[in-house]
């Protein structure tokens, strides 16, 4: 478990676990990026569900990316936040090899999430034609 200390954009915070910070990726998901369309949402989206919060991190295969950022799912109670945020539209599903373990999940709440106009979808910013990283 961490404690969230302060949230840096829809898809990373940074947590205190034993007194040490540590910056959190979410597995799985990707949200805009700062000057994209939608960007203010998907922060506020995440805020909503970590700011102050005790999470629980939970890995899968990868620890780290090459920015030294634990790769997680991240847990509120029950909620894992990174589906949460594919699931009302302001993240989309994106496959980051080898890390695969709720892809075939995410990617059918995104196609969901789109269909319905939920979140970030109507802006278009989702609309890559890739979901791989």
């Amino acid at each position: 478990t961490a404690r969230v200390v302060r949230v840096i954009d829809g898809d990373t915070i940074d947590v205190t676990i034993n007194g040490t910070e540590y910056r959190v990726r979410y597995v799985g998901a990707n949200t805009p990026e700062r000057g994209e369309a939608c960007y203010s949402d998907a922060v506020n989206a995440n805020k909503s569900l970590v700011e102050g919060r005790t999470v629980t991190l939970v890995r899968d295969r990868s620890d780290t990316d090459r920015y030294d950022r634990l790769l997680r799912y991240v847990y509120v109670g029950n909620v894992m936040v990174n589906e949460e945020l594919i699931r009302t539209g302001y993240a989309e599903a994106v496959l980051y090899a080898p890390d695969d373990r709720f892809y075939n999940n995410f990617l059918a709440l995104e196609i969901e999430a789109r269909r319905r106009g939920l979140g970030c979808h109507p802006t278009g910013i989702f609309d890559d034609g890739s979901d791989t990283r």
